[in-house]
C-alpha cells in the first residue's frame, strides 16, 4: 500500500513540476521520499524542485548527487544535477556534469541538447594551472572582455 501511495505522490509531484509549480511539487515529492527514503528518482526530482523554488541549493545539490551515486546509468539524474548546479550558480560544475554524462550517454539527445546550451568552453589560459586557479579565472575574464570588445568593433 505504501509503495503505491509513494508512486502516486511522485507522479503528482512530477506533473506539478512539469506544469511550473515547483513549490507544490516539492511537497508531494517530499512525501514520496518520506515513504521510500532511498529511491533515487524521488531524491533527484525533489532536488530539482528545491533548487527551483526554495533556493536550498546545498540540499538540492546533495539530493541530486546522491541520486546519481545510487543510479549512474540514468541520464535524467545527470540532467537534474546539472540543473541544480546551475540554479546554485555553479555553472562550471553543471558543464562538468553534462560532459561526464556525455561520456556515459553519447546518444541521448536530451544530454546533448543540454550540453549544447552552454557552448564550448575555452581552454584555460595557463594550462599548467587548474581552471579554477585565480590566475586562470582573472585572465579568462580579461580574455572574455577583450573578445567581446573585438566583436563589437
Amino acid at each position: 500500500m505504501e509503495d503505491t501511495a509513494a508512486v502516486a505522490e511522485f507522479k503528482r509531484g512530477i506533473e506539478l513540476l512539469r506544469d511550473g509549480c515547483p513549490a507544490d511539487a516539492a511537497l508531494h515529492l517530499r512525501r514520496a521520499l518520506d515513504m521510500e527514503k532511498h529511491n533515487p528518482y524521488y531524491l533527484s526530482f525533489l532536488g530539482v524542485s528545491l533548487a527551483r523554488v526554495e533556493q536550498q541549493w546545498a540540499e538540492a545539490v546533495g539530493l541530486c548527487e546522491t541520486a546519481v551515486r545510487l543510479k549512474k546509468k540514468e541520464p535524467q539524474f545527470h540532467l537534474n544535477l546539472a540543473e541544480a548546479y546551475l540554479a546554485a550558480g555553479r555553472r562550471g560544475d553543471a558543464v562538468e556534469t553534462l560532459d561526464r554524462a556525455l561520456d556515459y550517454f553519447r546518444l541521448d539527445a536530451r544530454v546533448k541538447h543540454a550540453r549544447a546550451k552552454f557552448g564550448k568552453r575555452s581552454s584555460p589560459i595557463l594550462p599548467f594551472l587548474d581552471r579554477e586557479h585565480f590566475m586562470n579565472r582573472s585572465l579568462g575574464r580579461l580574455r572574455h572582455r577583450a573578445l567581446r570588445l573585438l566583436r563589437r568593433a
